[in-house]
């Protein structure tokens, strides 16, 4: 663990919090929500909350990757439009599997880019 994080009772014990559950699954109602969870973790560290944020965090950056990538696309080759949607799609699974890690309790890395956003974002 780290130094920065207030552990809560509960998230010794291996369940998180209430309160951290609540920002955790908050974090992934659009940006908007990842950065309110953001604000809400930065006075009160919570574990828990911190890990999703940071996989929200994450999540967003990919987002706005494929947006840019699907304008460029679609101005050199437009054909392969299809591409992008399947990015699309992908990301819109992968923020289903981590909403529901988030509310059933369990810390669960974004398949293939989790522990990437884990140490990139790691100050959040």
């Amino acid at each position: 663990m780290n130094d920065n994080f207030i552990i809560d009772q509960d998230d010794v014990g291996g369940a998180p919090s209430e309160t951290g559950k609540t920002r955790a699954i908050i974090a992934h109602i659009t940006l908007i929500g990842t950065i309110i969870a953001l604000v809400q973790n930065n006075n009160d560290k919570n574990s828990f909350a911190s890990f999703y944020i940071r996989q929200m965090f994450g999540l967003v950056v990919v987002g706005l990757a494929i947006y840019l990538l699907s304008y460029i696309i679609a101005l050199v080759v437009p054909s392969l439009f299809i591409i992008v949607t399947i990015l699309r799609l992908g990301l819109i699974a992968l923020w289903i599997l981590s909403l529901i890690g988030a509310v059933n309790g369990e810390r669960k890395l974004t398949p293939g880019v989790g522990q990437m956003f884990q140490e990139w974002f790691k100050t959040l």
